[in-house]
């Protein structure tokens, strides 16, 4: 590349001529995009914008009508593959694909391409039921990401107020389909993320062909809304639709009036069931009294509560019969160790020295007490005790 300075500037068509011949020097390459725009002029040449299905960016590319014909007829916004090469117009300093082979996707290889990304998702867990976040049950404030003046808008915002009028619609309108839906639709998506007032945010729009609604399969749209941490209810298209948007979102809605079935309660029903609720809570408490009030009737009518002293008159009546059972199991007790006593006594009695004194025998004793038991040892003179029933006397030996 040449050198220049403020000095010694390079003209245009130098700066044209050299950028030409560097992207000479690039090979052709294959593209996919959407055609937005299409112009075939005269003399054999057409001109198209070709946009990008998930960014608001669009090149220019210019074929032979022969190269375009052979993928004719187009339908609006056919999405299209096309090998082209790079060229610099010196002229004017625009940068054009030259194409030389177009190739319409069809909705086949569209499939496939959404299947495939489909089983990548799920086996990095994006569509797990654990990642799913329970919806509120009553939201501040409802966050709705919808098409321009559409009816999914009117749907949702109109059932959701005839359920709780008092329902708060953050609304961001935003294109649903095109080029441009997926940057706007994520840019609105990351827009109520952020806002801390915002508790659910619904994403709808009406039904379409298969091509329509493709941006809510987009990769970067669903992975997106799979790092959200505000609940997000999907109500794209109708039942039997289901972009990857669907599998991702924390509740699946059939139409837009389900999603606004699903993010508020309905005020009739909660007021029913707030009045049942109250009717359950009277009857309780009623019961309750009632069966307070019965339990203090009967404790009232009880002989205790008319009489005080039954208390007391009752109890002295028991200790007094128990007192008597007392006195009469000690002297019925002490009766019979009476007898027993006495047998005991009549027995000593029997065996006791005084019974032989008492058939008139007699004890003789020396003087120093002992008992005197052979004759022959009581000498003359000796003195004697001689004991006998009732009473003793003394006497003296003389032979």
């Amino acid at each position: 590349m040449f050198e220049t300075s403020s000095e010694s500037p390079a003209p245009v068509r130098v700066v044209s001529e050299a950028i030409k011949e560097y992207i000479d020097r690039l090979g052709p390459i294959w593209i996919e995009g959407e055609i937005s725009e299409l112009n075939e002029r005269s003399g054999g040449m057409a001109f198209m914008r070709l946009r990008d299905t998930s960014a608001d960016m669009s090149i220019s590319v210019m074929c032979y009508k022969t190269v375009l014909a052979s993928v004719q007829p187009l339908p609006a916004n056919a999405r299209v593959v096309i090998h082209a090469k790079p060229s610099w117009f010196t002229k004017n300093g625009s940068l054009t694909m030259s194409a030389k082979e177009i190739r319409q996707v069809g909705v086949g290889e569209l499939l496939a391409r959404l299947e495939a990304l489909k089983e990548k998702l799920a086996s990095e867990g994006l569509f797990n039921s654990d990642r799913k976040i329970a919806l509120p049950r009553l939201p501040r404030t409802v966050g709705l990401i919808c098409g321009r003046n559409t009816d999914a808008e009117k749907d949702v915002v109109e059932n959701a107020r005839r359920r709780w009028p008092s329902v708060q619609f953050e609304i961001r309108e935003v294109a649903v389909q095109g080029a441009a839906a997926v940057v706007e639709v994520s840019a609105a998506l990351s827009e109520l993320e952020a806002n801390p007032e915002v508790d659910v945010i619904i994403i709808t729009r009406g039904g379409g062909s298969f091509e329509d609604l493709l941006p809510f399969s987009d990769e970067s749209l669903v992975r997106l809304a799979a790092s959200c941490t505000t609940p997000i209810v999907s109500a794209i298209g109708h039942e039997k639709d289901s972009p990857l948007l669907d599998l991702v979102a924390d509740y699946r809605a059939s139409t837009p009036t389900d999603a606004a079935k699903r993010v508020v309660p309905d005020i009739a029903q909660e007021i029913s069931d707030i009045e049942k609720i109250r009717d359950r809570m009277y009857r309780r408490l009623v019961s309750t009294i009632d069966y307070e009030l019965n339990q203090i009737a009967q404790l009232r009518n009880r002989p205790v509560m008319k009489d005080p002293s039954v208390m007391v008159t009752t109890r002295r009546d028991e200790i007094k019969g128990w007192r008597d059972r007392s006195i009469r199991s000690f002297a019925s007790l002490l009766e019979i160790e009476k007898k027993e006593l006495k047998g005991v006594r009549d027995h000593l009695r029997s065996l006791s020295p005084q019974s032989t004194m008492d058939r008139g025998y007699a004890v003789v004793q020396l003087e120093d007490g002992s008992i005197v038991r052979d004759a022959s040892k009581a000498k003359a003179g000796t003195r004697l005790r001689i004991r006998v029933a009732k009473g003793e006397t003394s006497a003296t030996v003389n032979e």
